[in-house]
């Protein structure tokens, strides 16, 4: 879970200052959480031709050039700020692989990687799945979680990051709305509009 670092207010206040190293090690403390939160979210077969560091100091490069800016007018919390330029690059760094290369990344990978492959990804298939068609197996738990990865890859950002948050990043429903700017009420809204359209591409025969 990406929480804040206890250093955080009084680095960005050096940096306001411009207290020596203070923006140095802003960045530094945040480093670590930003490589785990785009490795969650790196499509497989791009994680085996790009690091995750790679991305963060690229993330970590256009926060520098945009620090001033951000102090000037702090809009939402830092780690929120770091989060969605993290995302931004991301996002470009999918595109610019699948444009780059002739053959194809492989499109039978989801681009979430297995990062549900845990105890919470069965809670999750609990609650969408009829578990009665889903006897507890190693072959029959293997391809529930490859259709889990699947259906988590089909969803629209603003749904496959809200999964990612309560059910891989563990983050309580406060903790998703503090993270994401939204209340409390429209972060539980979001959550469960995610698990419904989840469920849909899970089992689509019972759209209406």
């Amino acid at each position: 879970m990406w929480s804040d670092h206890p250093d955080t207010q009084d680095l960005l206040a050096g940096a306001r200052e411009g207290r020596d190293g203070a923006v140095d090690r802003l960045l530094d403390v945040h480093r670590e959480p930003l490589r785990r939160m785009i490795g969650l979210r790196l499509d497989p077969a791009l994680a085996a031709r790009l690091d995750a560091s790679d991305i963060v100091q690229d993330v970590l490069i256009e926060a520098h050039r945009r620090l001033e800016d951000y102090l000037r007018n702090p809009m939402m919390p830092f780690r929120l700020w770091l989060r969605h330029i993290a995302q931004d690059h991301v996002i470009d760094a999918h595109r610019r692989h699948r444009q780059a290369q002739r053959r194809s990344l492989d499109r039978e990978q989801p681009i979430v990687p297995n990062v549900l492959a845990d105890h919470s990804s069965y809670e999750l298939a609990g609650q969408l799945l009829d578990t009665e068609r889903t006897p507890a197996s190693a072959a029959i738990q293997h391809e529930l979680q490859r259709k889990l990865d699947s259906a988590v890859a089909a969803l629209v950002d603003d749904d496959r990051e809200v999964i990612l948050m309560r059910h891989r990043e563990q983050y309580s429903n406060q903790q998703v709305a503090a993270s994401l700017g939204l209340s409390e009420a429209a972060a539980s809204m979001r959550y469960l509009r995610a698990i419904r359209r989840l469920r849909g591409v899970l089992l689509p025969e019972d759209k209406p």
